[in-house]
């Protein structure tokens, strides 16, 4: 029973700041009614995944940084400052396992890695913008910057 309060719970202060940041009035009353009531199962396991896969503070920006077009290791671990290699390497495989990021090895000596965003990454687009507008936002109402 507490998990599932504090699911909901992390749910709201997630996505729910993101929501309404659309202008779309009606999606964010569904959002509201869907929070409200705890959602359907099958909504808190979408949502769950969904979750899971972006979780921690880097996946996202690791697939911002690759949205522009494929990178190796090192260029991705310049644009994402702060990450260490450990945390960018269990990140990347992460995204992989989640088809979100592909990994192409190239039979060159030393072999080359690259990494790319793939379709299903791409279709997180919209979030990405949307989380970037309510950044925006979020960064003037707390800092005034």
């Amino acid at each position: 029973m507490v998990a599932a309060n504090l699911d909901t719970f992390t749910i709201q202060m997630i996505l729910l700041p993101v929501w309404k940041a659309l202008s779309n009035l009606e999606v964010m009353q569904k959002l509201k009614v869907m929070l409200s009531k705890a959602g359907c199962p099958k909504t808190m396991l979408s949502i769950k995944d969904a979750l899971e896969a972006l979780e921690g503070r880097w996946k996202l920006l690791i697939l911002f940084s690759l949205a522009e077009k494929p990178k190796r290791f090192k260029q991705i671990a310049k644009e994402v400052s702060g990450i260490t290699d450990k945390t960018l390497s269990k990140e990347l495989k992460s995204l992989e396992a989640n088809k979100l990021v592909r990994r192409d090895v190239y039979d060159t000596f030393p072999p080359t890695v690259e990494y790319s965003i793939t379709p299903h990454g791409l279709s997180l687009e919209k979030l990405l913008d949307e989380l970037h507008l309510w950044g925006l936002v979020h960064r003037k109402k707390v800092i005034g910057k």
